[in-house]
């Protein structure tokens, strides 16, 4: 588990960050659509929560999108095209 923070800190340290602000934004949402402080806090640590590992997962993907073919994976300088 070490390692793999370690390995992924910046956007561990983003995915935070993020996480953080959207719980803020989805409180004051949440407030004022229920007018309702208990609702509000509820939504607000649940919806962020589902969306800061959907974040974290969205970054990797796009991490591995934006590596040359033969830095992928099971893929050599060797057998990459070109």
């Amino acid at each position: 588990m070490a390692n793999f923070a370690r390995a992924n800190l910046p956007t561990l340290k983003k995915t935070a960050s993020y996480y953080l602000v959207h719980i803020m934004v989805a409180a004051a949402v949440a407030y004022a659509v229920t007018g309702d402080l208990f609702m509000a806090f509820t939504l607000s640590l649940l919806e962020p929560t589902v969306q800061a590992v959907a974040f974290f997962l969205h970054e990797k993907a796009w991490e591995r999108k934006s590596l040359p073919n033969f830095a992928q994976p099971g893929v050599t300088a060797e057998s990459a095209p070109g």
